[in-house]
């Protein structure tokens, strides 16, 4: 974790990475600014990757001092998931995310190529639902799939792991203490699921053993970001209100 610019540091902060989903940098760096003073994380997903490359996560980084979660899925062989690791070393990610199902030698790839960073292993998507994994041919209810998943990536070298919240019990019994556990799939009580479909509010996510929530449109659908940013980092166990 990086020390705040001689304000607070970024560990004091509430564990929200706040996913800047978005094709458009200036949204993002406006939505970076608002929300950095109250989370501890900012996610640059594919959108905005795609959109503008990796001078986008510069900017980002320029304009927020938080942990930087780039959450690229990476999932291919593993001389290639080697490759595109090595390509964003230049942007010191904090996270980077593969794929759990690209196997553990894709994962261990990865990890030798990124020593300093944590490889962040994806189990299953928190849109899919035991009916979607039937269909695609994943053994197992949500939770054993889940499971399975995040103990081969850790064998493989993964030090850290996304699974919904429903899970978020289960893995950290598989994995121990020391893997830090992301959350996707997290939405306030009032908020709707819109295509997510293992959900929890971010209290009991973080109850139940999680590190980092994600949360998007939640904060960045509002009216005022940093506003929400700062009441939902104010209700997890724990945070002053």
């Amino acid at each position: 974790m990086r020390a705040g610019c001689g304000v607070e540091d970024v560990s004091d902060r509430a564990p929200i990475a706040v996913a800047l989903d978005t094709g458009d940098l200036a949204t993002a760096t406006r939505w970076a600014l608002a929300v950095g003073p109250h989370v501890s994380t900012l996610k640059v997903g594919l959108e905005l990757f795609c959109a503008e490359g990796p001078g986008a996560v510069e900017k980002i980084r320029a304009a927020a001092d938080a942990d930087l979660f780039l959450d690229l899925k990476l999932h291919d062989i593993p001389a290639t998931v080697s490759g595109a690791a090595r390509s964003v070393s230049m942007l010191a990610p904090d996270y980077l995310t593969v794929h759990a199902g690209g196997g553990a030698a894709m994962i261990e790839a990865a990890a030798e190529a990124l020593p300093s960073t944590r490889i962040t292993a994806v189990t299953i998507l928190t849109s899919l639902s035991a009916a979607d994994l039937d269909q695609i041919g994943i053994a197992g209810p949500p939770e054993q799939a889940v499971v399975r998943l995040a103990e081969i990536a850790v064998g493989a070298g993964a030090r850290a792991v996304v699974c919904s919240p429903q899970e978020v019990t289960m893995v950290r019994g598989a994995v121990g203490p020391d893997i830090t556990l992301i959350t996707p799939g997290v939405r306030p009580a009032a908020a709707g699921h819109d295509d997510q479909a293992r959900v929890a509010t971010p209290e009991r996510a973080i109850a139940d053993g999680a590190d980092v929530v994600v949360i998007g449109r939640p904060i960045t659908g509002a009216a005022d970001p940093g506003e929400a940013a700062a009441a939902i980092a104010a209700s997890l166990p724990g945070r002053a209100r």
